[in-house]
């Protein structure tokens, strides 16, 4: 794709990637309408069946940071097809499988596929005109929100009235779709970075990640106490600690940890997580309430299948208000973006309280918040671009995807906790309590409030990104000069080469 070509061309890279990135998000939430029947269809335990859900989170949350590297080094381009395919044949691998450790293999498989959303937003920097990076990076990040969103419907329409293994044949043929897709609008741009990937810092990333949110999320069935747990997270801090040395002092880390440590950096970084923490909140009160049956008081008495679809206008909105954040961000800045999402999410959340005894409620509190998080998200990204060379552009995406990947992981022990203490029997079951769920959306609330006072600290004199890298001679993608996009803000930039970024 040449710098002359017409914008129905750069639409079409648009949609491809950000459809790509909701495929992707689509994985974490296939499983969730059939947690309560897992143990029967794999025939195994309640706590082994979780491992369905937990393993794609896992190898998500490693998989950013690092295919964002491999991006930056070897081409977008051909990771974001690497990434397509292991959608495609981690789906294969469970819609064959009734047996646990496949079913889990497979979903492992799949979770890697979560590396096309930094992939894409760096992809987007590349190859989209100037004027249009915002709107596009920002839709491409939101579509973790809206792939998440619109699963739920859809899986609980498929589960209730297919085979639950019809759930991976449509996920592979529609990963396959899209790797066409991606094959045939995604244009090839050379690798901006230099030097050779640092596999041992990767490999010691994904055992301290493991390690971390292994403890996170198993820790309130472990037991928060119990050895394995604090096990887990002594190593998490150990391994982590070393993974830090190690990389300060490599020549080709897999994080440039100078550049993260950045105020710009690492405050969003920060802000991220607290944000990913409240997004998640919601996404576990809301479902709950409206499934809960009438006779509590307070649960509102819908099946699976309409909880879903009551659900889905938070995708809906999220989609449909990316843009206007990335309007916002181009008139004042990200910060401005970014500051303006946490403190609709914190507005939603107090909204909730009175509206949580009505199905409209809910879904009004739920849009509210999907409204602040498409601010919040979509800024993330252009805060991040702003403040690293080009050639780390991937890696450094994947890393800010890592942090809200720990955002969620937190939420999800953190309001469980919550719910799980404020809780009564009713019929053999454990449910929680009203004030159980005024409680969680309080703590998501003050997170986002928190999230905010955070981004307040964030410098304001962020470049807004642009522009795409220079093309080597007969390269598809936009030509500018070395250093363009940062010039344009009176900055100079690196050029694509061995040189990197310090403190």
């Amino acid at each position: 794709m040449k710098a002359s070509a017409p914008a129905a061309r750069s639409g079409a890279v648009v949609a491809t990637l950000a459809a790509a990135g909701i495929v992707a998000s689509l994985m974490g939430t296939l499983m969730i309408p059939l947690i309560g029947e897992l143990p029967g269809l794999l025939h195994t335990s309640a706590s082994s069946a979780s491992w369905v859900i937990t393993a794609p989170l896992l190898t998500g949350a490693v998989a950013t940071p690092v295919f964002g590297r491999l991006g930056d080094l070897y081409g977008k381009r051909r990771l974001l097809l690497i990434c397509v395919a292991l959608l495609v044949a981690g789906s294969l691998v469970c819609a064959l499988t009734s047996s646990l450790i496949p079913m889990v293999a497979g979903r492992a498989v799949q979770g890697i596929g979560m590396g096309i959303v930094p992939l894409g937003i760096s992809t987007m920097r590349d190859v989209v005109a100037p004027e249009r990076v915002g709107t596009a990076v920002a839709l491409m990040s939101a579509s973790l929100g809206i792939g998440g969103a619109l699963g739920l419907p859809l899986s609980a329409a498929v589960a209730q009235n297919f085979d639950w293994h019809a759930l991976f044949w449509g996920s592979a043929a529609v990963s396959a779709l899209t790797g066409l897709a991606v094959a045939r609008q995604v244009p090839y741009v050379p690798p901006a970075a230099r030097g050779r990937f640092d596999m041992p810092g990767a490999l010691g990333l994904a055992v301290g990640l493991v390690c971390l949110l292994l403890a996170v999320s198993k820790g309130a069935t472990w037991g928060w106490t119990s050895a394995t747990t604090g096990g887990l997270f002594a190593a998490a801090v150990v391994v982590l600690l070393g993974w830090g040395r190690f990389e300060l002092r490599t020549a080709d880390p897999l994080v440039d940890l100078r550049a993260t440590a950045r105020r710009r950096v690492l405050l969003t970084n920060l802000a991220s997580i607290m944000i990913g923490f409240a997004m998640f909140a919601q996404s576990l009160v809301a479902p709950q309430l409206l499934q809960l049956p009438t006779s509590l008081g307070y649960g509102l008495g819908r099946s699976m299948l309409a909880a879903g679809l009551w659900m889905m206008p938070t995708g809906l909105v999220m989609m449909a208000f990316s843009p206007l954040g990335a309007k916002l961000s181009a008139r004042s800045g990200p910060r401005t973006s970014l500051l303006t999402g946490a403190l609709v999410v914190a507005f939603g959340y107090a909204l909730a309280p009175p509206l949580m005894g009505s199905v409209p409620g809910v879904v009004i509190f739920g849009c509210v918040v999907s409204v602040g998080v498409a601010f919040a998200y979509g800024a993330m990204p252009a805060l991040i671009m702003a403040s690293v060379p080009r050639s780390e552009t991937a890696a450094a995406n994947g890393f800010n995807a890592l942090m809200r990947s720990v955002g969620l992981s937190v939420s999800s022990a953190v309001t469980g906790v919550v719910l799980a203490r404020m809780s009564h029997d009713v019929g053999g079951h454990a449910v929680p309590t009203q004030d159980g769920f005024r409680a969680a959306v309080l703590i998501g609330g003050g997170v986002a409030l928190a999230a905010a006072l955070l981004t307040l600290a964030i410098p304001r004199d962020a470049p807004t990104p642009a522009g795409p890298p220079p093309a080597e001679p007969g390269a598809s993608g936009p030509v500018h000069p070395p250093g363009h996009a940062d010039r344009a803000s009176g900055k100079e930039g690196p050029p694509a080469g061995p040189s990197r970024t310090t403190a």
